[in-house]
């Protein structure tokens, strides 16, 4: 079978690399925040507010782009390690592939309902920005986790 909407599979090689500083960059942010001079950066931004309060449409604003570089690289490792090929790559891995995002989904929609209900303040935000990333995460986890279970019980 033919997957032309795939990776290569060396793409989760290259995710895996990208994966590991991403993440401890993103954690390092979480707990500290920091914002490095050599980041701060003028952007152009289609929406710019501060705390809702006067919102500005398509304008130039400064900007310590950490944040950001972070979590784009996050999300091109993630979507590496997702949506690469398997090296035998079938019918079967396709059908676990699809059970899994599909999985992924629902629990990361019954996290964000929980989330919506019971958090507030602050940590609604964080939740949210940390819900990006995690039905990726919830995808890779589940179906990795399916392929060892299906070759641990062939090999036995």
């Amino acid at each position: 079978m033919k997957l032309k909407y795939l990776f290569p599979n060396y793409f989760k090689t290259i995710g895996m690399i990208l994966f590991i500083p991403s993440v401890i960059l993103g954690l390092i942010y979480l707990i500290n925040q920091p914002e490095p001079d050599f980041l701060n950066i003028r952007v152009f931004a289609i929406l710019y507010t501060d705390f809702l309060i006067d919102p500005s449409f398509f304008a130039i604003t400064d900007t310590n782009a950490f944040d950001e570089i972070v979590g784009l690289v996050l999300m091109i490792s993630l979507i590496f390690i997702a949506f690469s090929k398997e090296p035998f790559e079938d019918e079967f891995i396709s059908r676990i592939r699809l059970e899994s995002l599909v999985r992924a989904t629902y629990f990361n929609y019954v996290i964000l309902f929980l989330t919506i209900i019971f958090v507030y303040g602050h940590a609604f935000y964080w939740i949210m920005v940390i819900n990006m990333f995690s039905i990726l995460i919830f995808f890779i986890i589940r179906f990795n986790w399916i392929i060892y279970k299906e070759k641990k019980s062939v090999a036995t």
